[in-house]
């Protein structure tokens, strides 16, 4: 097993991968895939914690992080990371492949510099990584009211007592936000599979 960085001839390789990982996981077919390929050429995509996990030839896992900021109740704004897509092969999933490339890469961005890590997830998965919710830090998710508990959104400190004496709201980047439209001309370019409704998705 290899942890690297992503390069240029592992594109391609890493969009199958991760349209094959998230494909009617969460919604019919996936939009994962098509987010992917699109922040590489967004300036807040972080190239420096863009990883992939190889082993026997193959990518096995893959995973990237982007710039967001927390909107400070005083106008403020803080910088912080947010990841995801994290991509496993589906034959390979639930084998640690994910929680390996998400420890690595959270202290790849503490050695950087980075202050925290936002995200909206599993709170029982993320929560094994050192994710606290985001309330208990006074950090709040934007599309829900403050006295709603969020506990899909959670946050890390990378660099201690970051978060200190700090209260405001947390968007997603707008480059995690597609139009099903463009997600379906980008698919075109892909073998064709079926989208199904399936229980348990959630849009």
């Amino acid at each position: 097993m290899n942890i690297r960085r992503e390069e240029e001839k592992d594109y391609r390789e890493v969009e199958e991968l991760t349209r094959e990982a998230f494909w009617n996981k969460y919604r019919p077919g996936c939009t994962e895939h098509f987010i992917l390929h699109r922040y590489r050429d967004d300036p807040d995509f972080v190239p420096e914690l863009d990883y992939v996990i190889e082993e026997n030839g193959r990518i096995a896992a893959h995973m990237m992080y982007a710039r967001a900021v927390i909107v400070g109740d005083d106008g403020t704004g803080l910088p912080v990371l947010v990841f995801g897509p994290v991509s496993v092969l589906p034959e390979l999933q639930g084998t640690g492949y994910g929680s390996k490339l998400i420890e690595f890469t959270l202290a790849q961005a503490a050695k950087l510099g980075y202050g925290a890590v936002a995200i909206t997830g599993d709170e029982n998965y993320h929560g094994r990584f050192g994710f606290e919710s985001g309330s208990s830090r006074g950090v709040y998710y934007a599309e829900m009211s403050r006295e709603e508990e969020s506990p899909f959104f959670m946050i890390r400190e990378l660099i201690p007592g970051y978060l200190d004496g700090f209260t405001g709201t947390y968007t997603d980047p707008a480059g995690y936000i597609s139009e099903e439209a463009d997600v379906d001309e980008f698919d075109k370019g892909f073998s064709p599979k079926e989208k199904k409704k399936l229980p348990g998705q959630l849009f």
